[in-house]
């Protein structure tokens, strides 16, 4: 009797091994398959939603969002309800007399996660431009974005968002520096004086310069031995000789405009 049970559970034990592999890469193939469906479909539904965006669909915008929507952001907090955000997005975003703005993914940033009995997740990295008076666009903002998806009732509707980690974005982020001798920077350092600006201060740091202006300071990168720019804005700084070979000024442009001239009025000592 006891050799009959140990035959029966040995037995069982073996077909467990056999099978399980089998049953487990099934259910596997499945929920994998299941995913990439939910990925397509949710990737989709965020493209029309951006388009929406973009082109100031106010119509085609508010049917993403639950009624009792909930939007994070890190700079001007939490918006709560759906008619608060349409008001905010028709008196900003969508506003004739205000700059217009266009989002763009970063490609290769976007990911999407199932949630449970409820819908999915999907993250990824975005930048802004902006663009006024027709003039052409420019890169300003690159952030964080966490969109919730509900599925119920046959639909795909948006609960919360979270869009986070605003940081300053310009054509200048992705430029390489080149490397200048102290001694070439070092003529570029002392005090400045500019109309708009007032007291401007170039100083050397780690083999760069520094600008302080106020409640400015920043460090600014050689593109030239002459002009440097600002990674995380849209500025440079040429620095111009006179006919002695002195520095007497430097020139700020913003998107290649000029915004500023400011004089020098003592080196440093």
């Amino acid at each position: 009797m006891v050799s009959t049970i140990n035959f029966i559970k040995t037995v069982i034990c073996t077909l467990s091994i056999i099978l399980l592999p089998g049953v487990s890469s099934y259910s596997q193939s499945n929920q994998n398959q299941d995913t990439k469906s939910l990925k397509i479909k949710i990737l989709e539904l965020d493209t029309q939603f951006w388009k929406s965006y973009n082109t100031c669909d106010i119509s085609t915008f508010k049917t993403f969002f639950v009624d009792d929507f909930e939007f994070y952001h890190d700079k001007d907090g939490l918006t709560s309800g759906l008619p608060k955000l349409i008001k905010s997005v028709e008196n900003s975003l969508c506003n004739k007399d205000n700059p217009r703005v266009r989002r763009e993914v970063v490609k290769g940033s976007v990911n999407v996660y199932p949630l449970n009995n409820y819908g999915a997740i999907i993250t990824g990295e975005h930048v802004f431009y902006v663009s006024e008076n027709d003039e052409e666009e420019q890169l300003s903002q690159i952030a964080k974005f966490t969109h919730v998806w509900q599925h119920t009732n046959e639909e795909w509707k948006m609960t919360r968002v979270l869009s986070y980690d605003h940081q300053p974005l310009s054509e200048n982020t992705n430029k390489t520096e080149i490397v200048v001798s102290d001694i070439i920077l070092n003529q570029y350092t002392g005090t400045y004086f500019a109309p708009e600006t007032g007291t401007v201060i170039i100083s050397k740091k780690e083999h760069l310069l520094e600008v302080k202006a106020d409640k400015m300071q920043a460090i600014v990168y050689p593109s030239s031995e002459h002009l440097f720019f600002h990674k995380h804005s849209p500025l440079t700084f040429e620095f111009i000789k006179n006919p002695n070979g002195e520095i007497v000024k430097f020139i700020v442009r913003e998107n290649g405009k000029i915004v500023e001239e400011a004089k020098k009025v003592k080196s440093k000592s």
